[in-house]
């Protein structure tokens, strides 16, 4: 059995984490901002898995792109449902914020593609 990625593994409980704030916010009649939440939160991982599987670099950048972009979608939601003082989500907002800042990452670094090295010249 191979070792999850750990973006794919964060990306994965994040997920979790995301689904059983929505449970909260279904019992507070919080529909709306739940489903926008539970789109943008779980739809991270879903790309993640997608670019893991990607047939080229492009596809990869595009996956991972898209993603960073869900993540910072959650991240505006998880904002606006605290500042709201509708739910406390500051655990989640910082595991968001990783999540984002990895994510990125991964995506300049794949832009860049390839290192080249005193070898290659």
């Amino acid at each position: 059995m191979t070792k999850a990625n750990p973006v794919q593994e964060k990306s994965f409980r994040f997920a979790l984490d995301v689904v059983r704030l929505y449970g909260s916010l279904r019992e507070r009649h919080e529909y709306e901002l739940g489903r926008q939440l539970l789109c943008s939160g779980t739809a991270i991982g879903a790309n993640v898995e997608e670019a893991l599987a990607s047939v080229s670099r492009p596809d990869f950048i595009a996956k991972m792109s898209i993603a960073s972009k869900e993540a910072r979608e959650c991240h505006y939601w998880l904002r606006l449902l605290t500042d709201a003082s509708i739910v406390e989500t500051a655990p989640l907002l910082g595991s968001c914020t990783e999540l984002v800042r990895l994510l990125t990452s991964i995506v300049m670094t794949a832009q860049r593609g390839p290192r080249s090295t005193a070898l290659d010249s």
